[in-house]
């Protein structure tokens, strides 16, 4: 689990690093398809966030139905 928290980790952090440099470069040139591509990639670090939470409380939920004791 936790080489599934770094890899998710780092394709957030790639993708936010991604949309503040897209975003910056809308800043400074004033081109429309850089906040066009900052759109894209902040819809991607999103995506991947979402995917660890659903996976961490999924994750969660089936251990604990695996180990349920009556």
């Amino acid at each position: 689990m936790t080489i599934f928290r770094w890899l998710v980790g780092i394709v957030a952090a790639l993708s936010a690093t991604a949309a503040l440099g897209s975003f910056l470069l809308f800043i400074l040139s004033d081109v429309p398809v850089w906040i066009e591509r900052a759109r894209r990639t902040r819809h991607w670090t999103w995506l991947a966030m979402l995917l660890w939470f659903n996976v961490e409380v999924w994750g969660r939920v089936a251990m604990t139905l695996v180990n349920w004791r009556s």
